[in-house]
């Protein structure tokens, strides 16, 4: 059974014509100590036949065509945005087609602090950028640029704990922010928090410390049971009902969902049976999916669920290219982070999930047919281009149009975890 793709045409509006100019842009959250997104690095790529081999300026100029072509506001969510810049986007005053507020200039590592550079970064952050130093090591060179600094980051991965705390005690007097990087365990998370760190870019939110032998909660299973009848060819309408009925914070989400914009629905719906009437059995398959997503995340960090929703979405827009399922991408992507949802081992999750073997399998890791768009997304996810071009080679993908439906997956993710909430 596939799903029929209903995009709402307010959530594309300004979405930029993919063409042969595309370019390509990945985020990563930087979560706070409560697990919620402070911003997102911007991570640019000219495209699969000119991936970043060391040449700084194509980079940044790839980052600042992007920004022009798809909106900082829509890369960022309306959040900071760290954008890596090299020594011409700093001193040639390249970065000011951004946007001050919303922009925080990342000072790559490997530049001189040159007095022009320096002037430069003074006059930026005179003008309203906010300013981080990346991969920072303490070097005496880098004092001034320590004195501007918003934010300091700090590679978790190729720094000792002994390192760290040398650095850290060097910058007690000053007034910044300290990012850990590349943090991708529950333990780097504590560690990083004990240490000082405020601010945390890497995985691991991902990653939470599963339970072994831990059930499903009865509820959870009302919501596979859900999802379950949802891929039916048709809809037991008066079952679906009763099991809904049944969990009133997913009642509460589904009809919020149903009266918000996505659906377009021009009265206000009180019941599941009018809900279903009214926007039709495709579109609620959809909504109901959105719905019991939000409950089964419910207690984790947000971010999980947006990620959760843009990988549900990718999957399902690009399985029409690969004449795959869309309804059975669509969970696939979606429940490949039901471990962090549920702190349970997907190894003990999958036999309870209401899909075919193949796809139980691609969740499990297997890397058969059905998870190739996945994996795709996942190297993505991480501005891993050269795991992107592997598995688009090996599978014959078309790179350019993955891109297009990871842009619209961003898009209406956003959307959806608004109306979700």
């Amino acid at each position: 059974m596939a799903t029929q793709v209903m995009p709402d045409k307010s959530l594309a509006a300004g979405m930029p014509e993919m063409g042969s100019g595309l370019r390509y842009v990945a985020r990563q959250p930087i979560m706070d100590l409560r697990s919620r997104v402070h911003g997102y690095e911007l991570l640019f790529r000219a495209g699969p036949e000119a991936a970043f081999r060391g040449d700084g300026d194509l980079a940044t100029r790839t980052m600042l065509d992007n920004t022009v072509m798809f909106g900082l506001e829509r890369l960022a969510g309306g959040l900071p945005a760290f954008v890596n810049c090299t020594r011409e986007s700093l001193t040639e005053d390249l970065v000011h087609i951004l946007p001050p507020s919303m922009t925080v200039l990342e000072i790559l590592e490997n530049l001189e602090p040159t007095p022009s550079l320096i002037a430069a970064c003074r006059k930026l952050k005179a003008s309203g950028f906010r300013m981080a130093l990346d991969d920072f090591t303490w070097k005496p060179k880098f004092e001034p640029l320590v004195e501007l600094a918003d934010y300091i980051k700090v590679d978790i991965a190729l720094t000792g704990a002994e390192e760290r705390s040398s650095l850290l005690k060097r910058l007690s007097g000053v007034t910044v922010a300290l990012v850990a990087e590349k943090v991708e365990t529950q333990e780097e998370f504590k560690q990083a928090c004990l240490e000082g760190f405020t601010l945390f870019q890497g995985y691991y939110f991902c990653r939470p410390v599963l339970l072994a032998n831990r059930k499903v909660p009865a509820n959870r299973l009302s919501h596979i049971e859900i999802l379950q009848m949802l891929r039916d060819d048709s809809i037991e309408l008066r079952k679906l009902t009763q099991l809904v009925k049944r969990d009133a914070s997913l009642t509460y989400r589904l009809l919020r969902l149903v009266n918000s914009p996505m659906c377009a629905v021009r009265q206000e719906v009180s019941s599941i049976q009018a809900a279903l009437l009214a926007v039709g059995e495709e579109t609620f398959r959809r909504i109901a999916t959105l719905a019991i997503a939000s409950e089964l995340n419910a207690g984790q960090p947000a971010e999980v669920l947006r990620m959760a929703f843009e990988r549900g979405r990718f999957c399902e827009l690009a399985a029409r290219e690969r004449a795959l399922d869309a309804t059975e991408q669509y969970l696939l992507g979606m429940l490949s982070l039901l471990p962090a949802m549920l702190r349970v081992p997907m190894a003990d999750l999958a036999p309870s999930l209401p899909l075919r073997e193949e796809i139980r399998a691609a969740l499990l890791g297997t890397a058969n047919s059905e998870r190739h768009l996945l994996e795709w997304l996942e190297f993505y996810e991480r501005g891993d281009w050269a795991g992107c071009d592997a598995v688009a080679q090996a599978h014959g993908l078309n790179e350019e149009k993955l891109f297009g439906f990871y842009a619209e997956a961003v898009v209406w993710a956003e959307a959806a975890l608004h109306f979700a909430r």
